[in-house]
């Protein structure tokens, strides 16, 4: 048995305690949810009913896909100047993605019997997921952190924005407001169209900044997507079982992502996420929510926009400029400072969970 450190005699989890925490509070959420809407937890339309069944079943067919990403060598590169504690992840396989993304897409479009927006954002996720797998791949086959180039996962990022934004705007071209809590709208016209390819491209590397410890991002979209999934259930019942089902996917995952990770999700996963989270709140008009319940993946953005900006700004004549943070994102910074994994994940799944809160809330 591993002995605790002194950082973690007032506060130590494992892995499998903080994965049983967090999906008992997310189920009793879930019923509490569907009965105080008046919904019964095991009906198809409930929150309740898709989460657990799309969790059971990633969970179980990680245990036959993650031994064959082992197999086919998808072992992940781990930056050398990173934490040290993180170099001895060094193999463990990534693409994860791979298996927890369709189980969730496939039950959502079955469990609403197709209804178009979730066709929809399926379509959408598989296109991120595609590029993910992409970078991935690239990633594997050099054997280094680079994966495509930068520019080119932005223009396949804006790209499959624009076929989506087409698309809405096709089907519901009179969507050309915000709306804002307290019954106030934001009417941008055509501007909001510009916003909504920069919703999709930025929550998408926004979820993919946030994959970085074991757990975190898993466990911080599972939240998100619930809490999503209650604001738009009133009005969009099609999308709130899609979130329910990619929470579920979320938490089967974690299943095997959590302290210490047998996989990686891979921006296979992760952007398809990011976009998922997007998409559901263009559609249903929640924005201004999908920002709150995002805050974790939005300080993360932040911290490494202001690191790379504060190093450009200090440099001196050698070009060496100073850090604002030990190491960005935020997690490793604060892993760099003392805090375990453990305890990084426990207080983001925290906090992302007064973010719901909060939202709620506001919408009541």
């Amino acid at each position: 048995m591993e002995a605790k450190s002194s950082s973690e005699s007032s506060f130590y989890l494992s892995g499998t305690n903080l994965l049983v925490l967090l999906s008992v509070a997310l189920s009793v959420a879930t019923f509490v949810l569907d009965w105080s809407a008046n919904r019964l937890p095991w009906q198809v339309t409930s929150l309740s009913l898709p989460l657990i069944t799309c969790g059971v079943i990633t969970a179980g067919i990680g245990y036959g896909v993650v031994p064959l990403l082992v197999k086919l060598k998808t072992g992940q590169v781990i930056r050398e100047d990173g934490p040290q504690a993180h170099l001895k992840k060094a193999g463990t396989p990534t693409m994860g993605g791979v298996f927890f993304i369709p189980v969730g897409i496939v039950c959502a479009v079955i469990l609403s019997s197709f209804a178009t927006n979730v066709v929809a954002v399926c379509l959408l996720s598989l296109g991120y997921a595609a590029i993910g797998w992409l970078d991935d791949w690239q990633i594997l086959r050099r054997k280094s952190n680079k994966g495509i180039s930068p520019r080119m996962k932005l223009a396949l990022q804006i790209g499959v924005a624009g076929v989506f934004c087409l698309w809405l705007w096709w089907s519901q071209a009179s969507i050309t407001t915000v709306s804002l809590p307290f019954g106030y709208t934001l009417p941008l016209g055509l501007l909001f169209w510009l916003l909504a390819v920069f919703v999709l491209v930025a929550e998408s590397n926004a979820t993919n900044l946030t994959d970085g410890v074991d757990g975190l991002a898993g466990g911080t979209v599972a939240i998100a997507f619930l809490g999503l999934g209650a604001l738009v259930a009133p009005t969009a019942s099609a999308l709130m079982i899609f979130c329910a089902c990619m929470s579920g996917s979320c938490l089967g995952f974690l299943v095997h992502n959590r302290n210490p990770a047998r996989v990686f999700m891979g921006d296979t996963g992760s952007l398809a996420l990011g976009g998922a989270l997007a998409a559901v709140g263009l559609l249903s008009n929640t924005l201004w929510a999908l920002f709150v319940l995002s805050g974790i993946f939005f300080v993360e953005t932040l911290s490494v926009m202001a690191q790379v900006g504060y190093y450009k700004a200090t440099k001196d004549n050698n070009g060496v400029g100073k850090r604002l943070f030990k190491m960005a994102p935020l997690h490793h910074h604060l892993e760099l400072s003392g805090w375990s994994e453990l305890q990084v994940v426990a207080v983001f799944y925290l906090i992302n969970v007064i973010l719901v809160g909060v939202c709620l809330w506001l919408s009541s």
